[in-house]
């Protein structure tokens, strides 16, 4: 940009840091360049996947900030002194899963954020054979706990009397419980499966939920939002339109500082696939791979863990030990393990088996 046009240095500096917090989601209202529409969104080729602020990119971000802003509604319906007593119920859920009570696919645990299914349960990320969106799967019926009397109760009549949703239409409830630094990568709820809006609240401590961003990993990067909405204590989000179809969202790391819960309420579509259906989305031909399964994640949250101070995977970087190939993982678990590389090769090929391996 010219120096020319600016009196004030302070004005010129800002309008070259776009990416700047203070700047981050205060846009203006000037006529954006309609050439920049369809244009796709660049990023650095670099290790902390910067944004490239050009004048051209910074209008389109402050195009798709509008349109997000534009299809998200916040509401805040629930005092105090009820977010409280839902916080006990939800720590109740968290006791009975750890004793055991629930049925196998309602609990799905991960590093520093445990995921309760309630009434539809479905397949996603790592737990899928293929991999990609359009591939995630419902559960078949019957296979996770029906939705808690107290999720209706507190929370699901409360959003109808407020005319957030129609009656009858939540059949599937999650309760996401996160333990200081964790956080759910980008992502679209996927289309194929849940019905619009996205409905949900939020917990224990504020929080916020960014859109637009791309993660990295190992040691864990997230680039600069497009959008950051707070999502406060008790504050009711409800995603439709671009903001819950045409970008991603996500909670980073860094924006959970305490302990903090959501409840996420949704529709499932009549003819989202499940995983023993024989839909068009799951069917396969013959010599090609069979019905999506389900794998599981079986690590354990700590139960202190909210208590100490958390080290992230960036803080661990420099302690890293050096990872092994591949090729070499592969060979170290296999059954015989003694055998050279090359050998474990020519029995790999003889026996026309694939080895499968276990993911940890």
């Amino acid at each position: 940009m010219a120096a020319s046009g600016f009196s004030d240095l302070r004005d010129k500096l800002k309008s070259m840091t776009p990416h700047r917090d203070d700047y981050r989601n205060k846009y203006s209202d000037r006529t954006s360049n309609g050439g920049g529409k369809g244009r796709k969104r660049k990023y650095r080729e670099s290790d902390d996947d910067e944004y490239e602020h050009s004048d051209d990119s910074s209008d389109l971000r402050e195009q798709e900030a509008r349109r997000v802003k534009s299809s998200v509604v916040q509401l805040n319906i629930f005092t105090p002194e009820e977010c409280a007593r839902i916080e006990e119920k939800i720590d109740e859920v968290v006791a009975k899963a750890e004793a055991g009570l629930y049925r196998e696919h309602t609990v799905d645990r991960a590093p520093l954020r445990n995921k309760y299914f309630f009434g539809e349960g479905y397949t996603y990320g790592a737990q899928l054979e293929r991999r990609g969106p359009g591939q995630e799967r419902l559960y078949s019926k019957g296979q996770v706990d029906e939705i808690p009397s107290w999720v209706h109760e507190l929370v699901i009549e409360r959003l109808v009397s407020n005319g957030v949703i129609p009656e009858g239409f939540v059949n599937s409830a999650v309760i996401n419980d996160y333990q200081p630094g964790g956080c759910i990568v980008s992502h679209v709820d996927p289309l194929h499966i849940f019905a619009r809006p996205i409905v949900s609240v939020s917990f224990f401590s504020d929080s916020a939920l960014c859109f637009g961003c791309r993660f990295q990993f190992k040691p864990i990067r997230v680039s600069e939002p497009v959008f950051v909405l707070p999502v406060r204590r008790g504050s009711v989000t409800v995603l439709s339109g671009y903001a819950a179809d045409d970008i991603t969202h996500c909670i980073r790391p860094q924006d959970i500082k305490e302990r903090r819960a959501v409840i996420i309420l949704r529709k499932t579509r009549p003819d989202a696939p499940r995983l023993d259906s024989d839909s068009p989305l799951n069917s396969s031909p013959a010599g090609k791979p069979g019905p999506l399964k389900a794998k599981r994640s079986h690590r354990k949250a700590d139960p202190d863990a909210a208590h100490r101070p958390r080290v992230l995977e960036m803080d661990k970087e420099e302690n890293r030990r050096p990872s092994f190939s591949r090729h070499h993982r592969r060979s170290i678990s296999s059954e015989n393990d003694g055998r050279r590389d090359d050998d474990f090769d020519k029995h790999r090929e003889s026996s026309g088996s694939k080895i499968k391996m276990r993911r940890h």
